[in-house]
């Protein structure tokens, strides 16, 4: 590292510790949620393979959990592979699964965290299931952050899913179809959901300057804040993070009043 990059990085920190210093730990968000998003492109941009990008933005968790820990965030969803990204090719796909696996084992081993998984478990595969299955029942009585891995996950799937469940449910209630109809609230909805019981995302983010949600938590963001970096996420900083968290609190939440 040459003599700017150094002073460089000294400036940045200096500046973090500035934003940090003034932060309203009452404003900060509860619910976080982040579309991880640059990896394959920062990889490029490294002359760095894909599987590297990944592995990367995989080592890039623990970092950015350990923020969220030091600002009081109480649950963060992080989307770490869509129901989409079952169509990216078997050579990108086989080791990109192997490296979220490889994650989930961690977040549960650290033991700072609670794991629980978001997401179609059934397109997933025995390994994967019993690794998630494993992280839930290890960090079941964590005192920390929330952690949910939004592994196999899509917003459209996950509320056709509660559907689904709802309706499964009510059969087994013995509820006829006209009876669940008159039934059919949002909250009935959202107590079917993959994230029942939690509060909504108060700030959702994405990095590597896309400027959409790609169907990240469709029903529960109906009331978040957005926030979009230009940083692909591997080279995501806690200035980066700090800034997002500033630019949350200054915002005037209205849920339509």
């Amino acid at each position: 590292m040459n003599l700017r990059d150094k002073l460089r990085g000294l400036l940045v920190k200096v500046y973090a510790r500035r934003v940090e210093g003034h932060l309203d730990h009452a404003q900060v968000p509860k619910h976080i949620g982040v579309i991880v998003d640059g990896s394959r492109r920062w990889a490029k941009a490294a002359g760095s393979t894909t599987v590297q990008g990944h592995q990367a933005g995989a080592n890039k968790i623990e970092e950015f959990l350990g923020w969220c820990t030091e600002t009081d965030v109480k649950v963060v969803t992080l989307w770490l592979l869509s129901t989409d990204n079952f169509n990216r090719p078997k050579e990108e796909l086989v080791p990109l699964l192997g490296i979220i696996e490889d994650t989930v084992r961690s977040l549960a081993a650290d033991g700072r965290w609670r794991v629980h998984h978001v997401g179609a478990l059934d397109l997933l595969s025995p390994g994967m299931q019993r690794a998630l299955k494993e992280a839930e029942e290890a960090t079941a009585d964590v005192d920390g952050i929330l952690v949910n891995v939004a592994i196999g996950y899509g917003g459209r799937q996950e509320i056709a899913d509660a559907v689904r469940s709802m309706i499964q449910d009510a059969q087994e209630r013995g509820t006829s179809m006209e009876e669940l109809a008159e039934e059919v609230s949002v909250d009935l909805i959202g107590s079917h959901l993959y994230t029942v019981d939690q509060p909504d995302p108060d700030l959702v983010i994405r990095t590597s300057g896309e400027q959409r949600l790609s169907g990240f938590m469709l029903w529960q963001t109906a009331h978040s804040e957005y926030y979009f970096c230009d940083v692909f996420w591997p080279a995501f900083r806690k200035v980066d993070f700090l800034r997002a968290l500033r630019d949350y609190a200054a915002r005037h939440r209205r849920y339509g009043g």
